[in-house]
């Protein structure tokens, strides 16, 4: 395919709510990153890559492939091109953990993605493999096979595929530092006695190439299969009368009601209200604006992180990011997209007045007056007992058996 036609293509593709890729919002979206729309192509199927597009429909799952799927979960979507296999996420469990996978060899993914923070890292802003600060803080890993877009506000980034690359690549802000430096990646894998038979098993139809492609589909399959539910909540849920204490009982019943109205934006399976699965008919993100910001009543977002703007260039989608899991919420604080709420008795706060007010500094304004806002935000008046009943809630959805959980550790 021509590199009009790629372009062409993958604008139709991406027509979502009114919004239309071209190049020049990529490469704003990408801040710079001109080689990474190559590779992004690259491994999409543009750019005369053997790696097609994947299909809408999800692709069989091979025999011997063991999901481990809590109750109540579906099976997830996956692309045609990379059909799941053992191999294949133990191989994308070595490259997580290695930091090879970083310019200058001193961060892996799993720096950004700790394991026992539920696959955050704990600080505010991500900071990459040069020193240099992101401008968001690091998602949860956790059941990442089903979010209907990656990161906190990009509705084209549907795949994971697609998405490492961005880390490995990315210029502003660099994370792990590889511009420039694919071959010498490839040599420093081929150079591993593992990494040659790994590869080999992993990907026969490639004759086992150690290429973007193949790295990059390795590594999608090992997120996909971190999933998780056995959290208090969820033994609630499957009839353990002790798995809650009275408290967290009281806040299960003020999220799900009309009173707390968390549920509008965290009802599903994973506590947010955009997943995507096996056998689901349409792929919907959605994004909101909670009045985290309100620059000096304007209704501006810092310009580091502006969130769903940045893609569609539309006034109204200031400040509009995804609503995340709320699964092990406990572990992964700080919160919002910029880490700039501390704690859970923070967050529960923030809505119960409606929006963040901050009354100096170059951030002052009342965010609850915001006027792109999301209509779901308003002032809910919780009292002090239900704000520490909703806190109790929310601590009693986290897994600790992932946290630790052997097949997703670091395997060096």
């Amino acid at each position: 395919m021509g590199e009009k036609e790629c372009t062409t293509a993958r604008r139709e593709r991406y027509t979502h709510q009114g919004i239309r890729m071209n190049v020049k919002l990529r490469r704003r979206w990408s801040r710079g990153a001109g080689l990474l729309f190559v590779l992004f192509a690259a491994a999409t199927g543009c750019a005369g890559d053997e790696s097609p597009t994947p299909n809408v429909d999800a692709a069989p799952s091979p025999p011997g492939f063991d999901w481990r799927l809590p109750q109540g979960f579906p099976e997830p979507w996956v692309p045609d091109d990379n059909p799941m296999s053992p191999a294949k996420v133990e191989l994308g469990r070595h490259l997580f953990y290695d930091v090879r996978l970083s310019g200058n060899l001193t961060q892996s993914c799993a720096s950004c993605h700790r394991q026992e923070l539920a696959f955050t890292d704990g600080t505010a802003r991500s900071t990459g493999s040069t020193g240099m600060v992101h401008p968001r803080s690091s998602m949860s890993l956790v059941n990442v096979a089903y979010a209907a877009s990656l990161t906190w506000a990009n509705p084209l980034l549907e795949t994971l595929e697609e998405q490492v690359l961005i880390p490995m690549f990315a210029e502003n802000p660099v994370e792990l530092g590889l511009q420039g430096r694919s071959e010498e990646l490839f040599e420093r894998l081929r150079s591993e006695p593992y990494y040659v038979a790994a590869f080999a098993e992993s990907f026969p139809e490639a004759q086992g190439a150690i290429s973007l492609v193949t790295i990059a589909r390795a590594l999608a399959a090992f997120q996909r299969s971190i999933i998780s539910a056995n959290s208090p909540y969820d033994r609630h849920l499957a009839g353990d009368a002790n798995a809650l204490n009275e408290s967290a009982k009281r806040g299960l019943e003020l999220f799900f009601s009309e009173t707390g109205e968390c549920h509008h934006c965290h009802a599903s399976f994973l506590l947010n209200n955009a997943t995507y699965f096996k056998g689901k008919a349409i792929r919907r993100t959605t994004f909101h604006n909670t009045g985290l910001y309100n620059l000096s009543n304007s209704g501006a977002y810092p310009t580091s992180s502006q969130g769903l703007i940045e893609i569609s260039q539309r006034p109204e989608d200031m400040g509009k990011f995804k609503a995340p899991s709320l699964r092990n919420v406990g572990v992964t604080a700080p919160y919002m997209h910029d880490g700039s709420v501390a704690t859970l008795r923070d967050a529960v706060l923030h809505y119960s007045v409606g929006g963040r007010t901050i009354s100096a500094g170059p951030n002052a304004g009342v965010g609850k007056d915001n006027p792109f806002k999301d209509g779901l935000i308003f002032p809910l008046g919780f009292s002090a007992a239900q704000v520490q009943d909703l806190v109790a809630f929310l601590e009693s959805l986290t897994d600790t058996e992932v946290t630790r959980d052997p097949r997703f550790s670091n395997p060096w």
